[in-house]
């Protein structure tokens, strides 16, 4: 079993920062992909960055330029960095993993407002 566990999200104001973090812990041989989808309040969950062991990242056009995915394999841990925020990226971020299956972390609110 693998779980996976977000932290960071919160309140921020249009233009700033916010970095998230996921940790994957448990029955782990190999991530083959690792990454962030969102969902929107009324919205389908949609991907944010994805980016897989052979560190190809697939980015949301929506985000690209603003957010920055980073990876620590020895922790298995992956990291977002979103910059310039604006209020359309509020929603809630789950964590993704490809471990032999697909694994969802339980998600993290982030609300860009003033």
């Amino acid at each position: 079993q693998v779980q996976l566990v977000e932290s960071g999200g919160g309140l921020v104001q249009p233009g700033g920062s916010l970095r998230l973090s996921c940790a994957a812990s448990g029955s782990i041989l190999s991530i083959s992909a690792m990454g962030w989808y969102r969902q929107a309040p009324g919205k389908q969950r949609e991907l944010v960055v994805v980016t897989t062991s052979g560190g190809i990242s697939n980015y949301a056009d929506s985000v690209k330029g603003r957010f920055t995915i980073s990876r620590h394999n020895a922790k298995n841990t992956v990291y977002l960095q979103m910059n310039s925020l604006k209020p359309e990226d509020t929603a809630v971020y789950y964590c993704y993993a490809h471990i032999g299956t697909h694994y969802w972390g339980k998600g993290t609110l982030v609300t860009v407002s003033s």
